[in-house]
């Protein structure tokens, strides 16, 4: 499944013009198009959460930094496939040998796990991220369903597929589970807010 711009920065807390940015600077270029318009797999979302998750306690030039220096030890998997850690001065990746530093003299530190990387958290600028796998209380972002695409919670539908059928006013709000069964209308109702959302981000 393919993530276009707008529905990345949703789901990762980042703006369009920082994910520019970033791929711009090599942090991460995204895999199914990088350049405009600019596309991410699923892997990168789960990437960009972690680089967005880091910056939220480090600056933008150490997590570079680590970066390069990842590559340089010889982390050439995707971003996606690491754990990253921040403490003080410090970030951290967990690698075959145990964990290695990557910015300064090895230290303390906690682990991020996938857990960390998808729970809801507080961006530097105070903007709250909504949980990966929730992005809305009642969608779910899961990869083994459509990809990884949000879907309404609990069936295969994707949020767009039910915003787009009550924005053009054929189906009531009401009637939705006689149309998408499995579909509430709560559900819906968070449907429609998260495509505003994601609508709304100025690409």
């Amino acid at each position: 499944m393919s993530f276009p711009l707008r529905l990345a920065s949703v789901l990762t807390g980042a703006s369009p013009r920082q994910l520019r940015n970033w791929a711009n600077q090599g942090i991460l270029v995204p895999e199914d198009h990088p350049s405009r318009p600019m596309v991410y797999s699923f892997r990168d979302l789960v990437a960009l959460r972690s680089v967005v998750s880091l910056r939220a306690v480090a600056s933008l030039q150490r997590i570079r930094k680590a970066l390069e220096n990842l590559r340089m030890f010889d982390f050439a998997e995707h971003l996606s496939e690491y754990r990253f850690a921040a403490h003080g001065k410090s970030i951290v990746v967990e690698g075959e040998d145990g964990f290695m530093d990557l910015v300064r003299s090895p230290g303390q530190y906690e682990l991020m796990t996938l857990g960390d990387i998808y729970a809801p958290f507080t961006r530097w600028d105070g903007r709250e991220v909504a949980a990966f796998s929730r992005p809305r209380p009642r969608l779910q972002v899961n990869a083994r369903r459509l990809g990884g695409w949000p879907t309404l919670e609990d069936t295969r539908i994707g949020y767009d597929t039910v915003a787009l059928a009550l924005a053009d006013g054929t189906i009531p709000i009401s009637a939705i589970g006689r149309y998408y069964p499995g579909a509430t209308e709560a559900a819906a109702e968070d449907a429609v807010l998260f495509d505003r959302e994601v609508r709304a981000v100025r690409a």
